[in-house]
């Protein structure tokens, strides 16, 4: 089997420009990431953040200096992402995807069976940049395309690496009638 991770075969030939803390982060081996998240969305979404998080999608919570970690695995061609956050209250909130290639420059975080977001990739200047391109409603061996609009907007991130394992990470939300509905950032070091 060939033993490339999902944002390996998005990347291609461009893998090898990918500075080592990113290259770590993805890499096909089993690794953990483990730093501090900040999390922010405006107040009156809420009720809203709740229910995207019981399908499985964001974090329904907000803070600064979020004590986080995400462990990865390779699963066949799918790359699984378990994330925790612990909050200063004590509670801890749980953000679980799966990834699959999907062709060139794109991939797809599934935060459910059904619903998906599709992405594509590049490297400018040693930066990681992803993109939204659409959200996807995976209905068995079928694959429906959803316009962002419809949903949450378009996504935007980048990932920049800081030293040789340390990278920080800036995502966000924004949708075309009411701007910007959910961030995160923050910076990472990769154990594995």
């Amino acid at each position: 089997m060939n033993e490339t991770s999902v944002m390996q075969r998005a990347l291609g030939p461009a893998w090898n420009e990918l500075p080592a803390a990113l290259r770590a982060h993805y890499q096909y081996a089993e690794n953990v990431d483990e730093g501090l998240l900040d999390i922010d969305y405006p107040r009156h979404l809420h009720p809203v953040m709740n229910v995207l998080h019981a399908l499985g999608a964001l974090v329904n919570r907000r803070g600064r200096n979020v004590p986080t970690r995400v462990e990865k695995h390779m699963g066949g061609t799918m790359q699984f992402w378990s994330r925790t956050l612990r909050f200063p209250d004590g509670k801890t909130v749980l953000f679980n995807s799966r990834w699959v290639h999907d062709r060139d420059s794109r991939l797809i975080e599934y935060v459910n069976p059904f619903l998906g977001l599709r992405m594509k990739v590049w490297i400018e200047a040693g930066t990681l940049h992803y993109e939204s391109v659409d959200y996807v409603l995976q209905l068995g061996g079928w694959r429906l395309s959803l316009p962002e609009w419809l949903l949450l907007g378009k996504a935007h991130i980048t990932e920049a690496a800081l030293d040789e394992r340390k990278f920080a990470m800036d995502f966000y939300l924004h949708h075309p009638l009411f701007g910007r509905i959910f961030s995160y950032a923050g910076q990472f070091e990769t154990h594995g």
